[in-house]
């Protein structure tokens, strides 16, 4: 479904910046293309980071995993992006959403309102592509109407799978997403894995309600089960059959996804 070359990213986590500086290192070296963030990353604003990921290393682009659009206003958003994209020399990537339900209590602490999110996203959305030299614009699209948006508006597109998604639910979606908009071949499509390999996540599981094992035998697209090299045989498969060219994965997981990005570039 698309000949896009393979992308890899390391979702990574850090509360001081020895820890989220190393992780940055970490990932170049390994091979990864991008370190993106949370917002909030645990209860640092991600802007505030990013820099210092992009100054260890020289490759690696960093962004936001999403950044919560009702978080700041669209203008200092605005200024905070060009920012970062032009500091960084073009690395840096804007992940954008509406948020998760809780981060509503984040948005009262703001100032802000949980209502209306988007519609208010779609204005933001609007004033931000209305801005020269902007960086590239990551949506995380799961119902229609995100589905729809992404489509329209998004340079990067990763799907908002449910944990045990499979391999037809996730077709039937990017179906829905190519469906959407006559545009939708210029946008690289991602996915976001919970877990790579067969070793048990005792700390993953108790946070997705389900065990890798099992989600692996339902066949989720958000596990890589597997050698390295069966992983990136399914991986090559997705991109035939999905149209997935960018993966990001927990940096739980960054030494393990490491010898599955050798193996598809070995």
């Amino acid at each position: 479904m698309t000949d896009r070359a393979f992308r890899f990213g390391v979702v990574g986590t850090g509360t001081d910046l020895a820890t989220w500086t190393d992780v940055a290192r970490r990932a170049e070296a390994a091979g990864y293309d991008t370190l993106v963030s949370p917002d909030p990353q645990v209860d640092i604003d991600p802007f505030t980071i990013m820099s210092a990921a992009a100054a260890v290393t020289e490759t690696l682009h960093v962004g936001t995993f999403v950044a919560v659009d009702k978080f700041r206003d669209r203008r200092l958003l605005d200024w905070q992006s060009r920012s970062l994209h032009q500091f960084t020399g073009g690395r840096f990537e804007l992940g954008l959403g509406t948020g998760r339900p809780d981060a509503a209590a984040k948005v009262a602490a703001l100032g802000g309102t949980w209502d209306h999110r988007y519609s208010h996203l779609v204005e933001t959305i609007e004033f931000l592509k209305k801005q020269d030299d902007r960086p590239p614009l990551l949506l995380a699209p799961g119902g229609p109407k995100m589905l729809a948006l992404a489509a329209r508006e998004a340079d990067i597109a990763t799907m908002a799978w449910m944990p045990r998604t499979t391999e037809a639910e996730a077709q039937s979606m990017v179906d829905t997403f190519r469906a959407a908009g006559d545009r939708v071949d210029e946008v690289e499509l991602a996915v976001n894995l919970l877990a790579v390999g067969d070793e048990p996540a005792p700390w993953l599981e108790k946070f997705i309600g389900a065990s890798v094992t099992d989600l692996a035998a339902a066949g989720a697209v958000t596990v890589l089960p597997g050698t390295p090299e069966q992983a990136a045989e399914t991986l090559q498969r997705w991109r035939s059959d999905l149209g997935i060219s960018y993966v990001t994965v927990n940096s739980g997981y960054l030494d393990q996804f490491a010898r599955v990005i050798e193996a598809l570039r070995g």
